[in-house]
């Protein structure tokens, strides 16, 4: 596989997948740049060794029609700013050829929302999925993407992808553009490199103790990536909405909390297998009950198994605080998806924050700690916390099936 930091661009037109799926106030101007940010290296250097440069990315979900609230000619300004450069704009990605053949070295076309053509998803739109003529449909859309990509790839004579946020996705540009690259002119960009590399920190280049520390509301849309870390953890700490399901499963009551009353079983199993493995599970035993879902609600720190009628758990309590505190303090490998508590909230921030504090003196003493999937990143972005941290994953769903255990098909793609 080529390296992205020893091959030279000069002369060459460079398409380049990122991720610009910036949000966007209602006046169009972008509230968070990170994205943008994280591209840059990648950017520059293509730009520094005298190539020219075709961005793509999409935006939001248009379900494959236009729609101006996506255009990225919102950002085209941004992104010349955070270039440095002129940005052109081609107004429609599948038809960008003759903008793309006129670019002289140093020179950077944006392309518009990917997304506007349905066959960047390879999804039949206009069709339900019980209809009988949805496998036709199905078959004719994926030659359309195959052609869709195709006409991407025309553009250039090299694919660099570097949108980790969409390597779990197998679209157009993420994957099946690759097929049109010989492996000396698609690679990488750094900043997937380094989201691939810190993966690999976490799941195969393990220092121990290992603690990982999985929050959310549901159990059941956390449960494969439970059962893989099951295999590689010493400490499992499980927090935040999932905290009410193993209570109840327990024999305890919840109160008005979030419970997944049908995954009580799949809850006592989860606790079986992690006595059986060996590993540390560490689950809440008190919380901050509310009176109300607000930040203004009436608290009380209640066992989290017996929470009073009409009350609800939004926080881990100081008992529970301590208790995650011990099992991250020792750890050298620490992996954090998930906050423990309703952080959005100032008055339940305390879960989190104990959790991100002890992270933080843990990576002090030389762990690796990986953050990632949005709360947890949103949550030490809220307490400033981001650059005290080994790495903070720009992928959500992509870092969380990676650490599943699947392969990635934008990874894939390029590294065969």
């Amino acid at each position: 596989m080529v390296n992205i930091e020893n091959y030279n661009f000069a002369g060459k037109r460079v398409i380049v997948r990122v991720d610009f799926n910036v949000p966007l106030d209602d006046n169009g101007k972008i509230t968070d740049d990170t994205r943008i940010k994280g591209a840059l290296p990648t950017l520059k250097k293509i730009l520094a060794d005298g190539g020219s440069l075709i961005i793509m990315s999409h935006m939001g979900k248009p379900k494959g029609k236009v729609n101006p609230k996506y255009s990225l000619s919102q950002i085209k300004d941004a992104v010349a700013q955070a270039l440095d450069a002129e940005v052109k704009f081609a107004p429609d990605c599948g038809k960008a050829s003759e903008e793309a053949a006129a670019l002289k070295p140093g020179e950077v076309l944006l392309l518009e929302n990917l997304r506007f053509y349905p066959e960047e998803e390879g999804k039949p739109v206009g069709i339900e999925k019980e209809d009988p003529a949805y496998e036709d449909a199905k078959k004719e859309m994926k030659q359309r993407q195959k052609d869709f990509a195709k006409t991407l790839a025309s553009y250039a004579d090299v694919y660099v992808n570097d949108a980790f946020g969409t390597a779990h996705r197998k679209h157009a540009s993420t994957a099946v553009i690759a097929d049109y690259f010989d492996a000396d002119h698609k690679m990488l960009g750094y900043l997937m490199e380094k989201e691939v590399n810190a993966v690999d920190n976490v799941l195969s280049n393990i220092k121990r103790p290992f603690t990982a520390i999985m929050g959310g509301s549901k159990v059941s849309t956390k449960i494969g990536i439970i059962e893989n870390l099951m295999d590689k953890v010493d400490n499992l700490i499980l927090c935040g909405g999932m905290t009410y399901t193993f209570a109840k499963a327990l024999g305890g009551t919840v109160g008005l909390s979030i419970c997944e009353n049908d995954k009580l079983d799949l809850a006592l199993n989860i606790i079986e297998k992690a006595k059986a493995k060996g590993v540390n599970l560490v689950l809440g035993t008190d919380c901050v009950a509310a009176d109300s879902f607000s930040n203004d609600a009436n608290t009380q720190v209640v066992p989290a198994g017996n929470i009073p009628e009409g009350w609800e758990g939004l926080d881990a309590g100081p008992e529970t605080r301590a208790k995650f505190a011990d099992a991250i303090k020792t750890a050298k490998t620490i992996l954090w998806n998930g906050p423990a508590g309703v952080f959005e909230f100032d008055n339940f921030t305390a879960g989190s924050r104990a959790i991100a504090d002890a992270i933080v003196e843990a990576t002090e003493n030389g762990a690796f700690s990986l953050v990632g999937g949005g709360d947890s990143v949103a949550c030490v972005n809220k307490f400033g916390l981001a650059d005290k941290v080994s790495y903070v994953s720009t992928g959500g769903g992509a870092l969380l099936e990676a650490i599943e255990g699947k392969v990635l098909p934008g990874i894939a793609a390029i590294k065969g």
